[in-house]
């Protein structure tokens, strides 16, 4: 069933390929026109065809020069036409970012940022978002005064700009001179008022659950990071809004299977949310288990604190054990019989 349907697939790619080549070639003429009109079908055309297609946004590469030209134009429809189609051109294709950026799309696109249009706003903040996903792009936007505008939109934008905002601020964060503007620009009352008017099941709560428990490693490393720097900044004022995020169970396993500088801000940044940063008495040692017992106490109530915390440490190596289980069973797939040495697979595997 597989091989029919790739075979299928690839029967009616190349049936379009030549209607596709020649609608790119006629877009990419319109595009470079001089006539507004046709420049602002050409847009349209240009988000239409990229919408999905990685191959169209390669194909469409020099059109982001006369595209970027078009953010500058007095009209509201060539304007959003163009933000448009360069969005789609960045997504997922990291030549088109860097070459939107260099081609001057900034300084516009920041300037839609203080607009007080909610739509060409959202648009603005979602590019920026896209293109923020580059790492060549990163200290370009955190120079360009961006940070303190997406703040800004953390306080007072739409629902939707909010995410983006708050989504790029992360992106961004992850370089450590431009975390310290982001806390400059006191992002943390607006990103916890976030938190608290979102549902559980919304993309902005799920984005922070998902990048502290199950994000990749680097990510994990870089959530922790921003939350410790938080904590150290102020532990009074953010203490309470980190543990009702529910980042407990993420920290315990990022104390057992992050990378080494994770696993150590984990194991400060818990002895940092529990209710006295210091050990109570030579009675109770500063053990991962009194620390959590500490926390769930004040949260919770003593009378189940011991308990619940053994329970969270047996999940947290519950959980630990399947990843690596599953993680181990995906190497194992991969593998080709022909390439294993002699030895078993499996002491091979556990080696590594």
């Amino acid at each position: 069933m597989e091989s029919e349907t790739h075979s299928a697939g690839a029967a009616n790619h190349d049936a379009k390929a030549p209607r596709s080549a020649t609608a790119v070639h006629r877009t990419l003429q319109l595009i470079q026109s001089d006539d507004p009109n046709s420049k602002v079908q050409a847009a349209k055309e240009i988000r239409r065809l990229t919408k999905t297609s990685h191959r169209c946004r390669r194909h469409f590469s020099s059109a982001v020069k006369p595209l970027v030209d078009m953010l500058h134009s007095d009209s509201d429809e060539a304007t959003e036409a163009s933000l448009l189609a360069l969005l789609n051109l960045a997504v997922k294709d990291e030549t088109n970012k860097i070459d939107i950026v260099n081609a001057g799309a900034l300084e516009p696109i920041i300037s839609f940022l203080q607009l007080e249009s909610s739509t060409l706003q959202e648009y603005a903040t979602a590019s920026i978002l896209t293109l923020s996903a580059s790492s060549v792009n990163k200290p370009i936007i955190g120079d360009s005064g961006a940070i303190p505008l997406l703040v800004d939109i953390l306080r007072c934008g739409s629902s939707q700009a909010k995410a983006d905002a708050a989504m790029t601020l992360y992106n961004l964060s992850t370089r450590t001179n431009l975390l310290t503007l982001i806390l400059d620009a006191k992002p943390i009352p607006p990103l916890v008022n976030l938190l608290k008017t979102c549902k559980k099941s919304s993309k902005t709560a799920e984005k922070v659950v998902e990048v502290l428990e199950s994000g990749s490693l680097q990510s994990r490393e870089h959530a922790v990071g921003t939350l410790l720097t938080m904590c150290q900044s102020d532990r009074c004022k953010y203490r309470e809004p980190i543990l009702k995020e529910g980042v407990i169970p993420g920290l315990l396993e990022l104390t057992v299977q992050g990378t080494p500088k994770s696993r150590c801000k984990a194991q400060t940044l818990l002895r940092l949310l529990r209710d006295s940063p210091y050990p109570r008495s030579e009675l109770q040692p500063d053990t991962l288990e009194n620390i959590v017992c500490n926390i769930i106490c004040h949260m919770e109530g003593e009378d189940q604190s011991g308990k619940k915390a053994k329970q969270m440490l047996a999940d947290m190596v519950q959980v630990s054990m399947e990843r690596s289980l599953r993680h181990l069973q995906q190497r194992a797939l991969a593998c080709n019989p022909a390439d294993l040495p002699i030895t078993s697979c499996a002491s091979e595997v556990s080696l590594k």
